[in-house]
């Protein structure tokens, strides 16, 4: 079983990644340069948020929690949160019962 550092170390590396490949046309200069860079950039993050159901659970399991238990500090229960050694459990539970719905 992944840990979850491991796994969040993994979804930074492949954000960044992903941020590397950016294609070439859109660093061509032109008066469109940002809107260019923000579209390529959209659509490269939509792809990888599709191929990977795992970061949409991370986050909607999270935002669920913080609604429910309304903590005061925040960055305490994020710590607590990402740092559950249940959680890829959780998260792998979750991808099954996607695939199965499926």
């Amino acid at each position: 079983m992944l840990s979850v550092r491991r796994v969040s170390e993994d979804i930074c590396s492949r954000i960044y990644e992903s941020a590397q490949r950016i294609d070439s046309i859109t660093f061509l200069p032109s008066s469109g340069f940002h809107l260019k860079w923000k579209i390529q950039t959209r659509i490269a993050n939509e792809k990888y948020l599709r191929t990977h159901k795992e970061v949409e659970w991370l986050i909607s399991g999270f935002f669920r929690e913080i609604f429910l238990k309304r903590p005061d500090n925040i960055l305490e229960f994020a710590a607590d949160y990402f740092t559950d050694p249940r959680l890829p459990n959780k998260i792998h539970i979750q991808l099954i019962k996607d695939k199965k719905a499926a």
